[in-house]
């Protein structure tokens, strides 16, 4: 698979920090461990109708691998993976970003560069069974003059017409624990030895919840920017 560069990574978020810019400014910094993540599965246009490639990051047990999984570790050779993902390869730009991608092969976190702006997805916070003010923010009821309806739904829809409930209605439910894309996030710092992305801005999820960290796809790189204008 030549002339194809990855656009990104899988990681850990491991919690926030912050920074101060030159000017004093406070910066909310995410930090996150991309990488290393191992090749398990190359998708080629030929074969598979599109370019992608399997990623896994982070290692479990063995025991914990199902036979077909197993397989497939042991077909790339590396050892089980907790997180398993793919991320779509696009056309390389310069010579320098085409690679040729291998099952096995070890991809670092320096796909990323500072000054590179990234979308990152996440399963968000679960925050169980919620009332409708939590989760959709309602102002409440009436709170005097004898009023039972402080915090209840009330009237959802007409009897006569339309007789029925509209789609999407706003009602107490589940709230959280849903796949959740920040885009357009700053990419600060690159930590190449300990394998650490350092994003201005909130991730998705809770501390050690995985991600997936790909270039963004309504901003551009603002290093590329720069050197080609």
């Amino acid at each position: 698979m030549s002339g194809l560069k990855m656009i990104g990574l899988l990681g850990k978020k491991i919690g926030m920090t912050q920074a101060f810019g030159t000017d004093g400014e406070v910066i909310p910094l995410t930090v996150i461990e991309a990488g290393p993540c191992a090749v398990l599965q190359v998708k080629s246009a030929d074969r598979d109708g599109y370019f992608a490639i399997q990623l896994g990051f982070g290692e479990k047990k063995e025991s914990r691998a199902n036979k077909p999984d197993l397989g497939r570790f042991k077909k790339a050779g590396v050892p089980p993976k907790r997180f398993v993902r793919e991320i779509r390869v696009v056309q390389g730009e310069t010579e320098k970003d085409d690679k040729e991608y291998k099952l096995g092969q070890e991809i670092l976190v320096d796909v990323f560069q500072q000054g590179d702006f990234v979308d990152i997805s996440g399963i968000s916070v679960g925050k169980g069974f919620q009332g409708g003010m939590k989760r959709w923010h309602w102002s409440g009821g009436p709170e005097t003059h004898g009023s039972m309806s402080h915090r209840r739904p009330g009237s959802i829809g007409a009897s006569s017409d339309p007789s029925r409930v509209f789609k999407g209605q706003h009602l107490p439910g589940r709230m959280g624990g849903k796949k959740v894309t920040t885009q357009n996030l700053e990419v600060v710092r690159v930590d190449k030895e300990n394998n650490l992305l350092l994003v201005k801005g909130a991730v998705p999820g809770h501390k050690n919840s995985y991600l997936v960290i790909k270039k963004a796809k309504k901003k551009e790189n603002s290093l590329a920017a720069k050197s080609n204008a």
